[in-house]
């Protein structure tokens, strides 16, 4: 069933409650380090405004665990969103209550304002502890949208139970949109050869995914931590290096379904390593298959396996990458994301990136333009491709 769009309302006069996800990088020093989360919103921002509404934004950011954090404030987007909008954001003190109630109701068409960060209470990411928090929200506004695909695969009380307030008035926005756009394309009817680069620390967050693509891509290459829960599954020693012991066997039920799929799985020929996890510790480069020393991790992927990963890409089609392929946030163990996010950005083909360290990574380089598709949502992404829906879309109104 097709959902309502944001396309498909007449905004003029309405009070307009948006879901966006802002929950942007900060640094140590408390500045914003990607604002593309916030750029991402920007269409569904500007369509309002344009239109003549008056558009209420709400977001998390970080985890504050349901306790006000004045670091965690939202503040900060608050004034990067005035800089790109080139107009006021005003700043609500908190996401629900009388002052805010006040706010919105004096809220003109064309103005905007924007909710204090929603996971300072409790019940936003735990709805049954206090039901009333999405019925405050939903009481701000005549409309909902929701643009934050970055949170639509959790039943919050923002993204999930305010939807019952808003009968046949729950829209999606064009980010949304977009989203699932691109991933339906890739599942569904994927341009040939489809290649899938899986990275980033733990398989058993990915573990799903992974099962699910066998069924869907021609190959998978597997770089990052979760190398070596595969390398122990096939009775290497991993020495120091992180690997998820209750996770083998799965590792081993995979590699068994790629042979039985006919699917190419390409596991790093070689790997950087280090005696200490620190940019500048001792490294040494050994093949995959001759066991790392004890008292060494694994940080990157190594030579070897960039040219080899780089030759089997090139014939892609459709690229779906989601993680880093080292210790990324090292400068000198970011060598395999790099490059590999280099040469897929110069293969002809449809490539979706997910994952806010992938993101960062092709964000630094500057070849963002290179890219199909970044999506906003790693963990939503996945579960998209994994269950092929998500409960923030579902809980959306259905397009008669």
């Amino acid at each position: 069933m097709k959902k309502l769009s944001i396309t498909d309302f007449d905004l003029k006069d309405k009070k307009v409650l948006m879901r966006v996800d802002f929950n942007v990088p900060l640094t140590d020093d408390d500045k914003i380090l990607d604002d593309t989360r916030i750029k991402a919103a920007l269409q569904s921002i500007k369509y309002v405004l344009d239109n003549n509404g008056a558009l209420i934004l709400m977001s998390h950011l970080g985890r504050p665990k349901g306790k006000k954090d004045p670091k965690l404030s939202l503040k900060i987007v608050a004034k990067r969103l005035s800089e790109l909008l080139g107009l006021e954001v005003k700043m609500a003190p908190d996401s629900i209550g009388p002052e805010v109630e006040n706010l919105t109701k004096s809220l003109k068409p064309k103005e905007i304002l924007l909710l204090e960060n929603l996971r300072f209470h409790e019940a936003e990411t735990k709805p049954e502890k206090d039901p009333n928090f999405a019925k405050s929200l939903a009481s701000l506004a005549d409309i909902y949208i929701n643009d934050a695909f970055g949170t639509a695969h959790r039943k919050h009380s923002s993204t999930y139970t305010i939807t019952k307030y808003f009968p046949g008035k729950s829209l999606m926005g064009f980010l949304l949109k977009k989203e699932i756009s691109f991933l339906g394309k890739a599942i569904k009817n994927p341009k040939r050869p489809f290649y899938a680069i899986i990275g980033g620390k733990k398989i058993s967050t990915k573990i799903g995914v992974i099962d699910s693509l066998i069924d869907k891509v021609d190959a998978i290459f597997i770089g990052g931590a979760m190398t070596y829960t595969f390398l122990k599954a096939l009775n290497l020693s991993v020495g120091k290096s992180i690997y998820e012991e209750d996770f083998v066997t799965e590792a081993q039920k995979i590699m068994a379904k790629c042979d039985e799929k006919k699917v190419s799985l390409h596991l790093p020929l070689d790997i950087v390593v280090a005696d200490e996890f620190k940019n500048d510790a001792k490294t040494q480069i050994i093949n995959t298959d001759e066991n790392i020393p004890d008292n060494f991790e694994g940080m990157d992927i190594g030579p070897k396996t960039i040219k080899e990963f780089s030759s089997l890409l090139k014939d892609a089609k459709t690229i779906l990458w989601n993680g880093p392929l080292g210790v990324f946030e090292f400068d000198n163990f970011a060598k395999g994301t790099n490059e590999i996010a280099k040469e897929v950005s110069k293969i002809n083909c449809i490539s979706i990136v997910g994952g806010g360290d992938s993101i960062a990574a092709i964000n630094k380089l500057g070849i963002a333009d290179k890219f199909s598709h970044l999506s906003t949502g790693g963990g939503a992404s996945l579960e998209y491709i994994e269950l092929g829906s998500l409960p923030g879309i579902e809980a959306l109104s259905d397009k008669k």
